[in-house]
């Protein structure tokens, strides 16, 4: 029997992971906010474009077969179509606070009903990470319109379903990936003949909605899929704080944002509590 993947390659893997997803709201941001595609039509072509990729990477190993379940395809579904439509009226850093927000609670809050405890170093860098965060993005948050904050919300559910899901689902994490964003599709196309008559693209608009799908979402999910086999359901949650850190810098690197020492702070607070999360031994009952 071989042994599972090494704490290096778990981090390495993380790592990876972390950045697609940043790269997923850079690339959210600039299609909804700077081209004429409308959410739906982005909607479908990430996943199609994640399906195609995946599908061909798939076939390229021995097995060739498609793993995955319509279980996890309706939570991605959810989750890339409740994120599009949610940014279309939330600002980024409040719609990042909304729906990591609500990743924590859904992981974190799953971890705990099942066993798991936290350490008092983990207490602590859980809530430095949820600080540095705060800091990074309080000075910006408004009231949000109640519909995009109820969308954003169940985005992160989503993700955090198919998050949970991806801990213990059978089969490799390409193949189930594959699988999922495949199933997931029809499910697509559906809601864009739903939204038809609101339907518009442009070539800038689908380069990034396809990038979005093919390297952000189907090859990152794949490597998160990977990572997930050697993290808690709290471990796996607190790690992904990074993300609108990481976000922001992108942000301020591809699209003009200011980069200050506000954020630079907020940074090195998230991400060294992350690190304690991620390094302390958890506790069970």
């Amino acid at each position: 029997m071989s042994a599972g993947p090494t704490p290096g390659r778990i981090a390495a893997l993380t790592a990876a992971a972390m950045l697609a997803f940043a790269a997923n709201s850079v690339l959210n941001r600039l299609a909804l906010a700077d081209t004429a595609i409308d959410a739906a039509s982005f909607t479908l072509v990430r996943i199609a474009a994640g399906a195609l990729v995946l599908w061909a990477l798939v076939r390229r190993q021995q097995d060739g077969r498609l793993a995955g379940d319509w279980a996890g395809a309706a939570a991605l579904f959810v989750y890339a179509a409740a994120f599009s439509y949610a940014y279309r009226e939330l600002s980024a850093g409040t719609g990042a606070l909304l729906l990591f927000g609500t990743v924590q609670v859904t992981m974190i809050g799953t971890g705990l009903l099942k066993g798991e405890r936290l350490r008092a170093l983990q207490t602590v860098g859980l809530l430095l990470a949820l600080a540095g965060l705060g800091v990074l993005l309080a000075p910006g948050v408004s009231a949000p319109p109640a519909e995009a904050a109820i969308l954003m919300a169940l985005a992160g559910i989503a993700w955090g379903v198919y998050s949970l899901r991806g801990r213990r689902a059978r089969g490799t994490p390409l193949a189930m990936t594959a699988g999922n964003f495949v199933r997931a599709v029809p499910m697509a196309i559906g809601l864009s003949m739903i939204a038809a008559a609101e339907a518009r693209i442009d070539a800038l608009g689908f380069v990034y909605a396809a990038l979005s799908g093919a390297l952000a979402s189907g090859v990152g999910y794949a490597i998160w899929y990977s990572a997930l086999r050697g993290l808690t359901a709290t471990q796996a949650a607190s790690v992904q704080l990074s993300v609108p850190v990481i976000a922001a810098i992108g942000g301020a690197l591809l699209l003009s944002e200011a980069l200050t020492l506000r954020l630079l702070l907020a940074s090195v607070a998230t991400l060294g509590g992350i690190a304690l999360v991620v390094t302390t031994r958890r506790n069970r009952p």
